[in-house]
């Protein structure tokens, strides 16, 4: 893949068409919208240079969906814009890469992104380096998508399952999933209010089959209710728990981990622990560990 980078150009807007659409996040686009019209376009968006059927010159959207729309709400015909020369393919994946690689993105965007690119040819080994994500994890979401597994796939989106136990479910018939859910309760890989819901997951996926009747994943489920201010506190309580006792736990384990680290320095000074240690032929420590020994205390 080749481009050349040209310097910023103020290009009309109703020149540029949008390669890879996208569904906006409602209230974050009202957020850039305001942005824009209180401090201006912070960042360029990225187009590739074409030819219109009139003859003009066109551009192809590769980065900067949102921020094109946003200047456009706001009444500018024109926008500031990186203007390169690339091939359409190559600016499809520039602009799928470039949306995998958001600090924030929905689940589903990324699922689809991946999807989009196996459907260009790329390997999952190329997708993986491309996005920064390990191949095994690619290989099972396009093992997935191979499948027409879209209900597990939704399940992943939402965070019922983990990804591994929806590749698990994937490959298991309907004789063993009642072992591997009991199996994958018991590991902790899904809580008991999840276990609910992907018994009747699986129980619809059983009868309407995995597909959904739309192929957009989550764009086919039932439009949910806007949830109210008691259900936003109820879902930030419980995440102030899970916080309080992360940081519990947290406190719990330096404390034994220091606990470990001075009896460690005790039995290192007592010479006959040693001589013991190296009768067992395990005079050394890990290094690791000797470090925190050595120095005797907990590094941060």
């Amino acid at each position: 893949m080749t481009t050349e980078a040209k310097n910023v150009e103020v290009i009309p807007i109703d020149r540029i068409t949008v390669l890879n659409p996208r569904v906006r996040n409602r209230r974050n686009f009202e957020e850039m919208i305001e942005s824009i019209r209180l401090v201006g376009l912070k960042r360029p968006i990225t187009v590739n240079r074409s030819v219109g059927e009139d003859g003009e010159p066109a551009y192809g959207l590769v980065c900067g969906q949102g921020r094109l729309e946003a200047c456009a709400k706001l009444g500018q015909t024109h926008i500031p814009a990186i203007v390169i020369d690339a091939a359409e393919t190559d600016c499809l994946v520039m602009s799928l890469v470039e949306n995998c690689a958001r600090r924030q993105h929905r689940a589903i965007d990324l699922l689809q992104d991946i999807q989009g690119m196996a459907k260009r040819g790329y390997s999952d080994q190329q997708i993986a380096a491309k996005i920064g994500l390990s191949y095994e994890w690619v290989n099972m979401i396009s093992g997935l998508f191979a499948k027409g597994e879209q209900r597990l796939l939704v399940a992943v989106e939402t965070g019922t399952i983990p990804l591994s136990v929806a590749v698990e479910i994937s490959r298991a018939d309907d004789g063993e999933l009642q072992g591997l859910l009991a199996q994958a309760y018991t590991e902790g890989k899904i809580s008991g209010s999840k276990l609910i819901k992907l018994r009747r997951l699986l129980d619809r996926r059983r009868r309407l089959g995995p597909k959904l009747e739309k192929s957009a994943l989550g764009h086919s489920l039932p439009s949910k209710k806007p949830a109210s201010t008691e259900a936003l506190i109820r879902v930030y309580r419980r995440e102030a728990d899970r916080q309080r006792l992360l940081i519990k736990k947290a406190e719990i384990t330096q404390t034994r981990l220091l606990f470990i680290v001075e009896a460690m320095r005790s039995l290192h000074d007592d010479e006959n622990f040693l001589n013991l240690l190296r009768a067992e032929g395990l005079a050394d420590l890990p290094r690791e560990l000797a470090d925190r020994v050595s120095r005797g205390r907990i590094e941060a």
